[in-house]
């Protein structure tokens, strides 16, 4: 990200903005190299000496926008937003709010909004996910959970249970508002519930606010890093979830519940146009599945690129960069990462080790690359040789030493492995 990009809550102040264009102007007329390095990477050499709307156009394009007015109508309309927050919040309907996370909830009621919050947040791109039914995989997702994050399977249902409580009661409700960004923990997540929704059909009205980007955040990450101001802003381009998206959702839970890859290939291809975030992240998530050339996940695939590149580094410095710089469609949270890794510095052939700070909480602990990881990453050795265990991709389970799903980057496409004989 740009060192003049803004922090990424998505908020802005107009006066701000303008000061920072008059520091530009005035260090560029000062032969500043830093200031006119920046003017010369959003407009043309000429002769005449740079004018005030000149440094405030670099400064909306440095902050993502096409032009200082339209970064104006965007901070007015944020101004609106959190003017009228309660108007937003429609506090006539007895409104369920549900995200994959705890992340909005503060945030929902600083902006306005009243109404009950629920989090579901069963991370099922990790982990198996090999029935339709969610009461039926319940038990499976629990035990799953507790061994990955260390929790007893007991307080794990327990957990787990509670939630789908409150998903057998929407008929407590006159509206349910989904909040979903794009990436494949949260998209998988709304399919479920979008499948759930669909077979019980609630009186309640569903809305679904689905974000991918917001203007003026060079990487949006999520929902969460939002300003309360922001969230006011989304509300009113929330859209109606009808029986084609229900129908959709359902479609895409079932495909991903399946043991082969077909279903899930068909509806990437399709494009998903009712939830185009959806089939972006369906074709991220059977990224999951062992490369054909070196038989690494993706996850696995940059995070060893990451110790190649950069050298020895702390656990969550390596995490850091993994969100910040190398995945496409960032969806790991810290837990799930160092849960993902464990095969890495646990197999019979570890692909990278600790090195210093053993005995330190997890982010602290040094990773070095080893020449085992090396060799994956030239193609000359392959993952499923080295012992790294039983894993899950959805319903398509992995186990090394018996025929499983790879993922062929160069066609995009699954292929079974080992492939059959000419």
């Amino acid at each position: 990200m740009s060192a003049n990009s803004p922090i990424g809550h998505g908020r802005f102040n107009l006066e701000q903005q303008r000061k920072r264009a008059k520091e530009l102007l005035k260090a560029a007329s000062n032969q500043q190299p830093d200031a006119i390095a920046r003017l010369l990477a959003h407009l043309p050499v000429r002769e005449a000496p740079p004018k005030l709307s000149d440094a405030q156009w670099v400064i909306a394009r440095e902050n993502g926008f096409a032009s200082w007015p339209k970064m104006k109508a965007h901070i007015d309309a944020l101004d609106f937003a959190s003017r009228h927050a309660g108007l937003h919040g429609d506090q006539d309907a007895r409104t369920l709010h549900i995200r994959c996370g705890s992340d909005i909830q503060h945030s929902l009621k600083v902006a306005g909004f009243t109404g009950d919050f629920l989090e579901f947040s069963d991370p099922f791109c990790i982990g198996p996910v090999t029935v339709a039914d969610y009461a039926a995989l319940m038990p499976v997702r629990a035990e799953f959970l507790a061994g990955a994050f260390g929790i007893t399977p007991a307080d794990s249902l327990a957990r787990l249970q509670q939630t789908w409580s409150v998903l057998e009661r929407l008929d407590d409700y006159e509206r349910l508002v989904l909040w979903f960004e794009h990436d494949s923990y949260d998209q998988l997540i709304l399919a479920c519930l979008l499948h759930h929704l669909n077979r019980q059909r609630p009186g309640a009205n569903i809305e679904l606010v689905a974000v991918d980007a917001v203007p003026g955040i060079e990487r949006f990450i999520g929902i969460g890093q939002l300003a309360p101001d922001v969230l006011a802003w989304l509300w009113p381009q929330r859209k109606p979830v009808n029986w084609v998206l229900l129908q959709l959702g359902g479609a895409a839970w079932e495909a991903l519940c399946a043991d082969t890859p077909e279903r899930l290939m068909a509806l990437i291809n399709s494009g998903t146009l009712p939830l185009p975030m959806l089939g972006i992240a369906l074709k991220r998530h059977l990224m999951e599945l062992p490369a054909s050339n070196n038989g690494l996940s993706l996850s696995e695939q940059l995070t060893l690129e990451i110790l190649r590149d950069l050298g020895a580094m702390p656990a969550g410095k390596v995490f850091a960069h993994l969100m910040r710089e190398r995945e496409p469609l960032p969806y790991l949270g810290d837990m799930m990462f160092w849960w993902l890794i464990q095969p890495l510095l646990g197999a019979e052939e570890p692909a990278m080790r600790i090195v210093a700070n053993e005995d330190a909480q997890w982010p602290q602990r040094v990773l070095e690359l080893t020449p085992t990881g090396l060799a994956l990453l030239h193609n000359e050795h392959d993952w499923h040789a080295c012992g790294p265990g039983e894993r899950w991709v959805g319903g398509l389970k992995i186990m090394p030493g018996q025929a499983h799903w790879r993922y062929e980057h160069a066609t995009e496409q699954p292929r079974h492995w080992p492939r059959p004989s000419a």
